[in-house]
């Protein structure tokens, strides 16, 4: 029996190569098991290193039996008599090219998903937090879209025929290559685009802006759009490079704090300084007041009334929305209730076209009486 088992290793390669392939599958699962623990027991007090280890367990997984495996097929002499297996080991090898991509785009999410635990946004003060939030999701979507169409340029390198049509296509379809760069350019552009945003950070998530007369917040940035949620729960869609390229409002660029207007129109004859101490009152009273802003001044004049504006600031945009309707709804209420003579009132003097002024009322209906 054993002079048989001999004599079949010795004459039937595909024998020795398949042993060769589950010895190596094991010797690769036993090194795999061994490396994990050994790295997530150094790892330990290490956040983001456990979390790409926790990502990568996956791709690692298939990684490192794909790699013994290679190592096994290039130095048993075996596999260089049969055609079959050049044929397994240059599909290894793009399945190992696409395994590394898939390792380095889960090690990059991990990156990602450790900043997004370290800088929480929901705090009152999430300046910091925005900022590195933005670029740790930005960068990271970048660098995610450039490694896969590495490890797909690198896969498609290695089939003869593909790379011979594309050396083809690039040396005789000058046109066609063009057109393809011009089809490629906004792609092209917001990737750029994303750098820009990602290192100069004119908008951070949870931004507030106002874009094409819409006021919202930046919900989302990915690799090639901004998602703005409206006030009313709509979303706007932005591509990456409009930022870039057209100017827009940010008012939380550099502070959440704001100064909100509240403008109301009187009537001369209305007293200021108790409007004044009006303002400081409802002010004080309102939880959305920051203490910094609170004024009254007279703005503007014309023939029919003044122009009162009132400066209130608050923490936030949201909260100075709301301090605006208070601080207007109790100026109203308090016009009508203590100076109702001053809401704005029209003038006129009636009288005849080019004649005399007008006689006193009680004279004409007295007059119109004795007629009758």
């Amino acid at each position: 029996m054993w002079a048989k088992l001999l004599d079949i290793w010795n004459h039937q390669p595909w024998v020795r190569l398949g042993v060769t392939v589950a010895v190596a599958l094991l010797v690769a699962i036993a090194l795999h098991r061994l490396a994990r623990a050994l790295l997530w027991r150094l790892s330990d007090g290490h956040p983001m290193a456990r979390e790409m280890l926790r990502q990568a367990r996956a791709p690692m997984g298939v990684l490192v039996p794909l790699a013994v495996l290679m190592v096994a097929l290039r130095t048993r002499p075996e596999a260089a008599s049969l055609h079959l297996a050049e044929t397994a080991q240059q599909m290894l090898a793009i399945a190992l090219v696409a395994v590394a991509t898939w390792l380095g785009v889960r090690c990059i999410n991990a990156a990602q998903f450790f900043f997004c635990r370290r800088f929480p946004v929901d705090m009152r003060d999430n300046l910091r937090a925005r900022r590195v939030l933005t670029q740790a999701r930005v960068l990271g979507r970048t660098a995610s879209v450039a490694l896969i169409l590495i490890g797909l340029a690198a896969c498609l390198m290695m089939i003869p025929g593909v790379r011979e049509i594309g050396t083809s296509l690039l040396a005789s379809a000058g046109l066609a290559g063009l057109a393809v760069g011009l089809a490629a350019k906004p792609v092209l552009s917001n990737l750029i685009a994303g750098v820009q945003i990602a290192m100069a950070q004119p908008i951070r998530l949870d931004d507030v802006v106002i874009i094409e007369g819409e006021w919202g917040r930046i919900e989302e940035i990915t690799g090639t759009y901004v998602v703005v949620r409206i006030w009313d729960e709509r979303r706007l869609v932005v591509p990456l490079n409009w930022f870039i390229e057209n100017p827009f409002q940010n008012w939380t660029r550099t502070s959440a704090q704001l100064i909100g207007t509240v403008y109301l129109w009187l009537d001369y004859r209305v007293p200021l300084e108790p409007l004044r101490e009006e303002v400081k009152r409802l002010c004080k009273a309102a939880p959305q007041w920051d203490g910094r802003v609170c004024v009254l001044q007279v703005t503007d004049a014309n023939e029919h009334a003044i122009q009162l504006r009132i400066l209130a600031s608050s923490a936030d945009s949201s909260s100075n929305w709301d301090l605006r309707c208070r601080v207007r709804e109790g100026m109203i209420a308090f016009v009508q209730q203590h100076c109702p003579e001053s809401l704005p009132r029209v003038r006129a003097q009636v009288g005849e076209w080019g004649g005399e002024p007008p006689v006193a009322s009680s004279s004409r209906f007295s007059s119109g009486r004795g007629r009758g």
